[in-house]
């Protein structure tokens, strides 16, 4: 298999790896302007903002939405290990209890009512373990107790982007129908956000990633789940008519973040994050057939994902999924790769998802 210009393929392992990472280093970058107004990003950085780590000093770090993205992955690899020893799992029940070791390493307690989760590997990791501003929604729905579900979810009134940031690894996941990769993402969002915003702004998300990962090209990829989340039942309009607006932005390329956030939103709901990350990676795709130079987007797509304010932790780390998912390892620049902090245990994630998926070591 190999792309419309003759060069081969990502391989499902490179994706894996590369949505992961490539998550990892938009997260990054952003959470050093997380939430700073374009103006203070400005000031502090010149008139393009923060454009890579050169202007930061050492290892920058990732924020929580790393940490649950992670934890996702163990979900569902823990899963997919009973799946693949011959014993059926609640796919929803690991996640939860994975969020719920999350939540225990945060400091807070899920409450006499809640499992007492088993450890797994993941757990012995000490960054997983620092807080990192974590989202007060997700705090809020895991501290219940409860395991929420789409029919009855915690926390009705959450809409913001803590689900959204942590639903790629759902796409990552091959050989399984679309609508049970959106059934997974929005059924895992239930357990800490219960507006129907967030729950199918994850869903679509995670479908988008499972497009890319399966080698559709990104505009086309982009147009059909933004037409899919349309025609959901019970569907909340803010999330098409979002998606939407971001295609019809990307169109006249770049433009102002002023404008940006009038047309997208700063990215606080679930919708606008999604939003504000699609119209960044379309908004810098060669025009005109020319080939993308995968390196060269990736750096342009998550500065632009990150230089409007609001929560640009979240923004980039959308973007840097869609870009690792649609070229695998070749579009993350080396010398980002240098800044990353905790390379082994994003890569140990990652593997781990590759072997319950694959059967490669």
């Amino acid at each position: 298999m190999s792309t419309d210009h003759g060069t081969p393929a990502p391989t499902l392992k490179s994706r894996i790896h590369s949505a992961l990472v490539g998550g990892a280093l938009g997260d990054a970058l952003g959470y050093a302007v997380e939430a700073d107004s374009i103006d203070a990003i400005r000031q502090r950085f010149g008139a393009e903002g923060l454009t890579g780590f050169d202007a930061l000093s050492g290892p920058w770090p990732f924020s929580d939405g790393t940490q649950l993205t992670l934890y996702t992955v163990d979900g569902l690899v823990e899963a997919l290990e009973w799946a693949n020893s011959g014993v059926g799992a609640d796919v929803n029940a690991c996640l939860w209890l994975a969020y719920l070791r999350w939540l225990a390493s945060q400091g807070k307690d899920a409450g006499p009512a809640a499992p007492a989760p088993q450890p797994r590997w993941i757990d012995g990791n000490e960054v997983l373990r620092q807080r990192r501003h974590p989202d007060q929604d997700c705090i809020i729905g895991l501290a219940t107790g409860e395991m929420g579900t789409s029919v009855r979810p915690v926390n009705p009134e959450a809409k913001g982007a803590g689900t959204v940031v942590r639903s790629a690894p759902f796409g990552l996941v091959p050989h399984i129908a679309p609508d049970a990769v959106y059934k997974l993402s929005a059924d895992a969002a239930s357990l800490t956000h219960g507006h129907p915003s967030a729950r199918q702004s994850a869903g679509i998300f995670s479908l988008l990633i499972h497009r890319l990962v399966s080698g559709e090209a990104l505009p086309d990829a982009a147009a059909a789940v933004t037409a899919h989340a349309a025609t959901l039942p019970d569907v909340a309009p803010e999330l098409p008519h979002r998606l939407e607006a971001a295609l019809r932005l990307a169109d006249k390329a770049i433009v102002a973040p002023e404008e940006l956030v009038q047309v997208l939103g700063e990215g606080w709901t679930a919708g606008e994050a999604l939003a504000v990350a699609l119209y960044a990676v379309l908004a810098t795709l060669p025009a005109d057939g020319a080939e993308a130079q995968p390196a060269r987007h990736f750096r342009d797509a998550v500065a632009l994902a990150v230089n409007h304010g609001g929560p640009s932790d979240t923004t980039g780390s959308l973007a840097g999924n869609i870009l690792g998912a649609l070229y695998g390892e070749d579009c993350l620049p080396a010398q980002w790769l240098g800044a990353l902090e905790a390379p082994e245990v994003i890569r140990g994630m990652a593997d781990q998802l590759v072997k319950v998926t694959t059967g490669e070591g």
